[in-house]
């Protein structure tokens, strides 16, 4: 299938909170601890909230600076793209990148909403985490119906609450929730606790996926102090294959079998081997360590319950049997550094050559449409949802290349959406 037939939804992408959403949405005794952007003298814009001082990392907003220039460094809402946090600007470079739809991760509050979990006040940690719920539904993805996939971040620190946001979203047509990969390591209890029960069972009932994103719950595998950063840039996937593991393995399958997570940007290479080494651990070992999945093999329980997702996975498409073709979805990644946005759909349909078009599009949008019940037909024909169709819309959209020099952009590489392909297959 030709790059500009594809119809692309991404389940992973991230946005950059703008510094005035929170205004209106907050009881006049909440406003002054509300979460803030503030300028420091070295010219950062960074959120606070709570004591705590959140910056924007720079491989969070990399999107259109060329790659000499990803760093960790904070950054300025004026060293990014405006599609990082302006979402009349994330539609024009989702059109010029081909993606019909996007689902967004926060940027901030941490992908479970540690930093409002981490506040004393519990009052106040609710209503900022409402607003900002409010806001992502209300004033993120309602302003253009079809093109994003809400998602709702919960109450991390008491599950009744999480569960109650659940609900309550879902009568906002909300259906998906981010969720840490690993509370213990926020301080909360495991998978394997009864605890989190009222969450489960409201996503079950609301048809709401947990999405489990890498790297929620603050910490990603680091080998050693003094190890390169390579290493844990290379070690990611690694995160999300260990929640994949406590959660298949938790109570929660057994008790919950209409439960379905998403294990965001883990990629899906890993996954055969993760499912031939969790039948044979059930083989050799259920006897003494008490797993019962009664007629099913934990492979089976994998595919119930999971979906991964991929950015440019030539090794997973070419296993993408042995994974299960309804439980791979494609992300973006945009702005984060891992995306080859604006030239994804030139990349994805290299990867994507030899594979039938049914399994194309099962992999490209359907499968992403069925999980979240998200269908963008309703707003617009199909034919106008293609790579093509919504590039030709974003006709003379600026996307060059910019190297940020002595505080402003340099026009690098001079392009438009037009040339996109040109340039992304050059």
């Amino acid at each position: 299938m030709e790059s500009s037939d594809l119809i692309l939804i991404s389940v992973d992408d991230h946005l950059v909170e703008p510094s005035d959403m929170f205004e209106g949405r907050l009881a006049s005794r909440f406003v002054d601890a509300a979460p803030r952007v503030v300028r420091t003298d070295d010219g950062a814009d960074v959120w606070t909230f709570n004591g705590v001082t959140i910056p924007n990392i720079g491989l969070n907003a990399v999107a259109g600076r060329p790659k000499s220039e990803y760093g960790i460094e904070p950054t300025a809402f004026t060293e990014m793209r405006p599609g990082c946090y302006d979402v009349h600007e994330r539609i024009k470079d989702m059109n010029a990148g081909g993606v019909l739809g996007s689902m967004c991760f926060p940027s901030f509050p941490g992908f479970a909403a540690r930093l409002f979990g981490a506040c004393a006040d519990k009052d106040l940690a609710l209503a900022v985490l409402q607003a900002y719920n409010d806001w992502h539904v209300e004033a993120w993805c309602a302003a253009y119906p079809g093109r994003f996939i809400p998602m709702g971040i919960p109450a991390i620190w008491d599950p009744h609450l999480a569960a109650a946001e659940i609900r309550r979203l879902a009568q906002k047509g909300v259906h998906s929730v981010t969720f840490t990969e690993n509370p213990h390591k926020l301080g909360e209890p495991s998978f394997h606790d009864e605890y989190w029960d009222p969450v489960w069972r409201a996503c079950v009932d609301e048809n709401v996926v947990v999405s489990v994103h890498l790297g929620s719950s603050g910490e990603l595998v680091v080998t050693a102090p003094n190890a390169p950063v390579d290493v844990m840039i290379t070690l990611q996937p690694m995160n999300i294959a260990q929640a994949a593991a406590d959660l298949l393995w938790s109570r929660i399958p057994k008790h919950f079998p209409d439960l379905r997570i998403a294990l965001s940007e883990g990629g899906t290479g890993w996954i055969p081997y993760f499912l031939e080494r969790i039948d044979r651990t059930y083989e050799m070992h259920r006897s003494w360590t008490g797993q019962d999945f009664g007629d099913l093999l934990p492979s089976d329980v994998f595919r119930r319950h999971f979906l991964t997702c991929f950015i440019s996975d030539p090794v997973g498409v070419r296993v993408r049997d042995m994974i299960g073709l309804d439980n791979i979805a494609w992300e973006c990644d945009y702005p984060h550094s891992d995306s080859l946005w604006p030239g994804a759909p030139e990349e994805l349909a290299a990867v994507l050559t030899g594979v039938p078009d049914d399994e194309v599009a099962k992999i490209t949008h359907e499968n992403a449409m069925r999980w979240y019940s998200f269908d963008p037909f309703v707003h617009r024909a199909k034919s106008d949802c293609t790579v093509g169709a919504l590039r030709a819309q974003a006709a003379g959209h600026d996307v060059s290349i910019r190297s940020f020099d002595q505080g402003r952009f340099v026009r690098q590489v001079g392009i438009d959406a037009a040339e996109i392909a040109a340039r992304a297959t050059a």
